[in-house]
């Protein structure tokens, strides 16, 4: 699988971020680095404890990740999601819990399609 293939199946903007890292290899090292990334994860525990503050923090930082990596899908939810939780305090509300479920389906989609990206990678190179 290329990286474009990779952008076409999560639903990204490989040529935004290209032309804004100005190497393919710069994007491949920045997308692999993406799973390793706790905003998801934080924003994931955020939500089941209540915690509306850190929650929106995490939302906001995965917004950031994902403008910066060109990640069109998973930006629109998480966006969507900081905008809910924007200036929130005491309960979560319950449009925001319902806006995570697009925001579970979207990180697991990229996650995958980036996963099988580097799989195929790794796959391609020559045997020492």
């Amino acid at each position: 699988m290329s990286i474009e293939e990779c952008y076409q199946l999560m639903g990204g903007d490989y040529g935004q971020v290209l032309s804004r890292l100005m190497s393919p290899k710069l994007v491949s090292r920045f997308l692999a680095k993406f799973p390793e990334d706790k905003s998801y994860e934080d924003l994931e525990s955020a939500l089941a404890e209540g915690r509306v503050t850190d929650a929106f923090r995490a939302a906001h930082t995965l917004k950031g990740v994902c403008q910066s990596l060109g990640l069109g899908t998973l930006l629109a939810s998480a966006q969507m999601m900081t905008d809910l939780l924007r200036g929130q305090t005491g309960e979560i509300p319950e449009q925001a819990m319902g806006c995570f479920e697009g925001v579970q389906n979207d990180y697991a989609i990229t996650v995958d399609a980036i996963r099988s990206y580097l799989d195929s990678c790794t796959q391609d190179r020559p045997r020492a």
